[in-house]
């Protein structure tokens, strides 16, 4: 009887204690937090491994030429390059000219950017690519918050285009921050007519899918021949009009130490000549 009475009373007075609920409230959160972070990780990891490897495993992986996937339906192909490609041997991407799969026609390469900035690869490049056989064009870095008469006077100092070059390229990468639109827009236009006026044809623009949708939709630009950049798709999604397509950053490219973007221009050989600067 009396150790009946004593547990009773035991149990009685046996009550969870402010700690123990708190610890067992720290344990449940804990342990919500943990799930969640393992359903994210393996959404990402799910994520990766269907929809971004792929597309990777395709470009890295592919036994075609320069290791990428060439799109289909284009005929006229070509790279464009800087001092990142690092020393060039001539001799042997001279002879891809001659590749019966898909022969590389025409060379871009970065001459400037912003107002100071020449690309130190630049003179050897050009002079090269003239003396190998490549249709060539040239290419200016754009910062919107430069002059852009002082950027287009820059790239038209290092710049000497003739009969046969491909027209300037504005390669428009960096967002506008802290301007007004009409602002960015009006500084864009300067610089492109400042060239137009120099080289008596239309620069041609350079900016990627997504850069191209959410900064340069002013019509007054749309009078510019396009050069978009969109990776790791068959067919370009753009649906307006372009000359070049840069599908491709990992290209293997014979005499190129480093990977190297690839391009198809939208047409012929003979359209790409109609093109070039005339005298």
């Amino acid at each position: 009887m009396k150790k009946g009475k004593f547990a009773k009373k035991k149990g009685k007075n046996h009550k969870s204690s402010p700690k123990s609920k708190e610890d067992s409230l720290f344990s449940h959160l804990t342990g919500q937090w943990v799930i969640t972070l393992l359903s994210a990780l393996l959404l990402i990891a799910l994520f990766w491994y269907f929809v971004v490897s792929p597309h990777l495993a395709k470009e890295i992986v592919s036994n075609g030429v320069y290791r990428v996937e060439i799109p289909k339906g284009y005929q006229v192909n070509g790279i464009d390059i800087s001092h990142h490609q690092g020393d060039i041997d001539w001799n042997l991407l001279q002879q891809t000219q001659q590749n019966e799969e898909t022969p590389l026609s025409f060379l871009f390469m970065k001459a400037t950017e912003g107002g100071d900035l020449k690309d130190d690869k630049f003179d050897e490049n050009f002079a090269k690519a003239e003396q190998t056989g490549f249709i060539r064009g040239a290419y200016h870095f754009y910062i919107p918050s430069t002059d852009p008469v002082t950027q287009a006077d820059f790239f038209i100092k290092n710049v000497q285009l003739k009969a046969g070059d491909l027209p300037p390229v504005v390669d428009i990468e960096v967002k506008p921050e802290h301007k007004k639109e009409s602002v960015f827009y009006a500084q864009l236009s300067t610089f492109l007519y400042r060239l137009e006026a120099h080289y008596g044809v239309k620069p041609i623009i350079y900016a990627s899918y997504k850069y191209k949708e959410r900064y340069l939709t002013n019509p007054e630009l749309e009078r510019y021949p396009l050069w978009i950049a969109h990776y790791h798709v068959e067919q370009l999604k753009y649906s307006g009009p372009w000359l070049f397509w840069q599908h491709s950053d990992r290209g293997v490219i014979p005499g190129i130490p480093e990977k190297t973007d690839l391009n198809v221009f939208n047409g012929t050989m003979n359209e790409l000549n109609k093109i070039t600067i005339k005298q």
